[in-house]
């Protein structure tokens, strides 16, 4: 391909409002060009890389019989309200209405319909196992696009799903779709930069899920370590092996004058006790049903809230933190909030730690004042008890007890044990040995293609460029001609060297242009294509061409004669064949 004929621009500097390395590079290199707020277009280089990784994925998931498929990604709304989540999922699903006035989303993934397609085609367990992927264009209306491909609202996913007829079934293809996942980022040149931790099911449910986290300081995710035992989740379930409890007998409630102590610090001072003898007060508002619902939050004062497990424990689609008006409706104080006395509908849901412990310091719903001594289920009745703490590096591991230790990750892939939660309520069900009818047990899996993309340009970069790892290169040879204005048959020369590799399936891009040599090594080095052969009359009238790898410094002159030979044997040296 001769780059005077591709459709692409380098920029010298990146728009300023691009902070990620893959964001700057991936626009100064001419792979994307935005549209939109969180839409992309794709130019020919940044799409021969997304194509490149969609072969990998292809060859991964074919390897383990999984058959491709293309679903519609327009639906109706019935579908939806069947699986009943489309009243679960809000504004970040784009809705519509046809011109028959019929209501319509764009999906964001795809349970509901290959679920519809399963409950027509699969009716034995003779059909089973059974696992289908699509790679296809889906949105979700993010209400922050950031860091260019790594968080979007139009985006390229490969996602799959697995028809099983027990959870034995399911197991085993979880486990080599898990292993399928390891191969995906090992090829595409993560490698062990990516962990798999355990996750939060979200909106998509089942009974387990893990996410594959590339680590990166700029990652939005939060993911808590042991690296002893080998824990691993994401801090929206993480845990942590809690102290054990000194059972007090319940002393009697008092109330106490604290003036000007609205935070647990100031209290904790102003008492002369531990901030973890206090119970810190969280006010939320969370859609439960499509209704708001005022949820009253106890933790204990040196803790603080998962909201992630919070959302789960209430059933929450949505959640916000309550306005003061809303606190002082329930009859509560901000800084000096307690559950003690609050109308009678607030839903008051308390940590499982605080639920234990005894003679706690809480606020007394009105301004300078703090209640000592309350005790849950004596001073007040809490609709839930459960976890609510989010963790942080240095508690204990929940397996062994070591510290843990926190990294940021960005999800890169997702895997879901969704159980029956789909076939039972879309009638997936299949006729078993003893010809009774059953719901089958089903698994997704998905990959986002751009945010993997990103995050490949972010694990290999320099000050000059993107290094692409050969297997997902958008070429593996760049040849850059020193002809200038005056051809000297560089180009011809070049042309012929093109030819010679590409019979040999070599990927060739030919910097044919009519610019300085300074300027075609700039963009070389930026585009970050692995091998790069300089053509030039000096070199030339010697028989021979400069080679040099976009991961080294060092350049050698290789014969013409032997150029074919060492660029295949250097291309396979880099896939490791």
């Amino acid at each position: 391909m001769k780059y005077s004929r591709m459709f692409v621009q380098t920029l010298r500097e990146a728009p300023a409002d691009a902070e990620l390395a893959s964001h700057q590079l991936a626009l100064r290199a001419g792979l994307i060009r935005p549209l939109a707020a969180g839409i992309f277009s794709y130019l020919p280089l940044g799409l021969r890389v997304k194509q490149k990784i969609e072969r990998i994925l292809r060859e991964e998931m074919e390897a383990i019989d999984c058959a491709q498929l293309s679903m519609p990604v327009v639906q109706p709304a019935e579908l939806w309200r069947e699986s009943g989540r489309w009243s679960d999922i809000g504004p970040e699903m784009l809705r519509m209405h046809d011109r028959g006035e019929r209501e319509m989303c764009l999906a964001m993934t795809h349970e509901e319909a290959v679920s519809d397609l399963a409950r027509n085609i699969i009716h034995s367990y003779r059909q089973l196992p059974l696992s289908v992927f699509q790679i296809q264009t889906k949105f979700r209306d993010e209400p922050r696009s950031r860091g260019g491909l790594i968080r979007v609202r139009e985006f390229t996913m490969k996602d799959a799903y697995s028809f099983d007829l027990d959870q034995v079934g399911l197991d085993a293809v979880y486990d080599d779709m898990y292993r399928a996942y390891e191969n995906i980022f090992r090829r595409s040149g993560l490698g062990e930069s990516v962990i798999a931790v355990e996750s939060d099911t979200g909106m998509m449910g089942g009974t387990g899920a893990h996410e594959f986290m590339y680590m990166n300081p700029a990652g939005e995710d939060t993911l808590l370590l042991c690296d002893d035992c080998g824990y691993s989740a994401n801090r929206q379930i993480a845990t942590y092996q809690r102290e054990a409890i000194q059972a007090e007998q319940p002393k009697t409630l008092e109330e106490v004058e604290t003036p000007g102590c609205t935070t647990i610090k100031e209290l904790a001072d102003f008492l002369k006790i531990p901030e973890s003898k206090t119970a810190k007060a969280v006010f939320q508002v969370a859609t439960i049903d499509g209704e708001e619902r005022f949820v009253f939050v106890l933790l204990r004062g040196d803790h603080e809230l998962n909201e992630t497990k919070l959302a789960n424990a209430v059933k929450a689609t949505e959640m916000r933190p309550a306005t003061e008006a809303e606190i002082r409706a329930v009859g509560s104080e901000a800084g000096y909030g307690s559950p003690i006395g609050v109308a009678e509908d607030t839903m008051i849901v308390v940590d499982d730690f605080v639920a234990a412990l005894g003679n706690l310091v809480s606020g007394a719903n009105k301004v300078d004042y703090h209640y000592l001594n309350v005790n849950s289920g004596r001073d007040f009745e809490p609709d839930i008890v459960t976890d609510l703490v989010a963790v942080a590096e240095g508690m204990p591991c929940p397996t062994c007890g070591t510290d843990l230790r926190s990294v940021r990750g960005i999800e890169v892939g997702n895997i879901f044990k969704l159980g029956t939660k789909y076939s039972e309520t879309l009638g997936v069900r299949v006729l078993d040995e003893e010809s009774q009818a059953r719901p089958v047990v089903m698994g997704s899996y998905g990959i986002g293609l751009g945010r993997l993309l990103a995050c490949v340009i972010e694990e290999h970069h320099d000050d000059e460029g993107i290094i692409w790892p050969i297997s997902v290169a958008p070429f593996q040879v760049h040849i850059v001609v020193l002809s200038g204005n005056k051809p000297k048959g560089e180009l011809k020369a070049a042309e012929e060297i093109t030819r010679d590799l590409e019979a040999e399936g070599i990927d060739v891009l030919l910097d044919d242009r009519d610019e300085r040599a300074g300027v075609k090594f700039k963009d070389a080095d930026l585009i970050g294509i692995p091998i790069r052969i300089t053509v030039g009359s000096r070199g030339l009238a010697n028989g021979q061409v400069e080679v040099k790898l976009r991961l080294e410094q060092d350049r050698q002159d290789v014969t013409l004669g032997d150029l074919v030979g060492f660029v295949k044997k250097t291309v396979s040296d880099a896939q490791g064949d």
